[in-house]
C-alpha cells in the first residue's frame, strides 16, 4: 500500500461529507513520512478525546519509575479522600486498568480542575461492583484520578507536570490544558449524522473553551496529528531514556487485563495505559482503531469518534488520525474509518 492511497482515503472522507476535517499523520524513525489535513490548515489543532489517556500515563511511568507511585498501593494512601464509600480498597493499577470499579463517576470538568473540589467530589463516589473483578471502560472518571496522583506526587498541577515532564523534553507542545487565549488555531468540533436516541455522553462539552483550558485527563487533549505520531515514536523508541527501559516495556508488552470488554465482547488486552494488539486475531475490535496488518506488538489508544493513535515496533510505524465531525453512530463511523488503519498497517514505505 502506498502513502498517497492513504492520503486519497482520507480526503475522501472530507469530500464525502462524513467530516468537515481532518488530518493524518504518518511516522517512522523519528521522522514524519505524511502530514496532510483536509477542511483545514496544517497547524490545526483537533480535540482527540480518550486518545489523550496514554499520554497522561506516561507521566504515570515516570513517576513509577521514580518510586513516587506504585501501582499495587491503595489510591487512598496518596489521596485519602478517595476511600470514601468503600473505595479504600481501589488500587492505582486497577485504576489504569480500568477495573476500579466506578466506570459512571462524574466531575464537573470545572470542578476537576481546581484540587479542593476535585477530591471533594472522589469522596462522594460510590463503588458500582468490586474493583479489580470486571473490566469497564471509566470514560473520564480514573483519570481525574491519576490527575490527582500526579499532582500528590510532584506537587505541581498535573498539565504542568504533563508539559515540563513528558511534552517538553519530546519537543511537543503543551497537549493538555490550553489557555483560552492560545486556543486560536484549534478547530470546533460539529455533529454530523444522525442523532441517536441513547447517547449518555455528550462529548462536545470537552471541545469548549472553558473546557479545553481545563485539560480533562481522561479526553481533553489538544493537538495536531503529528504530535501524536510523535508521542507514539518517542513510546518505541524512548529517546534520551526518557522513561525507564523497563516500566516503559511493561507498559507496552504486559497486558494486565484481559476481562472482557462487555461493548465489543473481546478480552480488553489493557497494559498500564495502551491497548495491546495481542495474537488472537481481534485487535480490531479493540479500542486502538488497529488496522488489520498491524503485529500483535502494536499499542495504541482510540479516542471517541474514531480519533487513532498506535505504533507498531514491527514496522517502526507510528499513525496518528484526527477529525472534528462528531457521528454519534459511531460503529458506522469506525466502519469509514477502519480503512485508512488497514491503509496504514500495510504501508510499503
Amino acid at each position: 500500500m502506498s502513502l498517497d492511497e492513504l492520503i486519497g482515503r482520507a480526503h475522501r472522507l472530507v469530500t464525502a461529507g462524513v467530516t468537515p476535517a481532518c488530518q493524518l499523520a504518518v511516522a517512522r524513525d523519528g521522522k514524519l513520512l505524511a502530514y496532510e489535513t483536509f477542511g483545514a490548515d496544517d497547524d490545526t489543532r483537533f480535540c482527540v478525546f480518550s486518545a489523550t489517556k496514554p499520554i497522561v500515563a506516561s507521566m504515570m511511568w515516570l513517576l513509577i519509575a521514580e518510586g513516587r507511585i506504585d501501582p499495587t498501593r491503595r489510591v487512598a494512601e496518596y489521596v485519602p479522600e478517595f476511600a470514601g464509600h468503600d473505595k479504600g480498597i481501589v488500587t492505582v493499577e486497577q485504576v489504569m486498568l480500568h477495573t476500579a470499579g466506578f466506570p459512571n463517576a462524574t466531575i464537573d470538568p470545572l470542578d476537576g480542575a481546581d484540587p479542593q473540589r476535585r477530591v471533594a467530589r472522589f469522596a462522594q463516589w460510590e463503588l458500582e461492583w468490586e474493583p479489580g473483578t470486571r473490566f469497564e471502560y471509566h470514560a473520564l472518571s480514573a483519570h481525574w484520578v491519576l490527575a490527582q496522583l500526579i499532582e500528590a506526587a510532584t506537587g505541581i498541577d498535573f498539565r504542568d507536570a504533563l508539559e515540563a515532564r513528558v511534552s517538553a523534553p519530546l519537543g511537543l507542545p503543551r497537549l493538555l490544558g490550553i489557555p483560552n487565549a492560545q486556543q486560536g488555531d484549534v478547530i470546533d468540533c460539529v455533529r454530523v449524522g444522525d442523532p441517536q436516541p441513547d447517547e449518555s455522553l455528550d462529548l462536545l462539552r470537552l471541545d469548549e473553551p472553558a473546557v479545553r483550558e481545563v485539560g480533562v485527563p481522561g479526553g481533553g487533549g489538544i493537538m495536531t496529528a503529528a504530535s501524536m505520531a510523535a508521542f507514539y515514536q518517542a513510546v518505541l523508541a524512548n529517546p534520551n531514556d526518557l522513561w525507564d527501559d523497563a516500566v516503559l516495556d511493561d507498559a507496552k508488552t504486559n497486558v494486565r487485563c484481559r476481562f472482557e470488554d462487555p461493548l465489543m465482547h473481546v478480552p480488553a488486552n489493557r497494559t498500564l495505559g495502551l491497548v495491546l494488539a495481542g495474537d488472537d486475531g481481534l485487535h480490531q475490535f479493540r479500542y486502538a482503531m488497529f488496522g488489520s496488518g498491524c503485529s500483535p506488538a502494536a499499542f495504541g489508544h482510540a479516542g471517541a469518534h474514531c480519533q487513532v493513535a498506535w505504533a507498531d515496533p514491527a514496522t517502526g510505524i507510528s499513525f496518528a488520525f484526527v477529525k472534528n465531525g462528531l457521528d454519534p453512530d459511531m460503529f458506522s463511523d469506525a466502519l469509514r474509518v477502519l480503512p485508512l488503519c488497514d491503509l496504514a498497517a500495510s504501508l510499503d514505505v
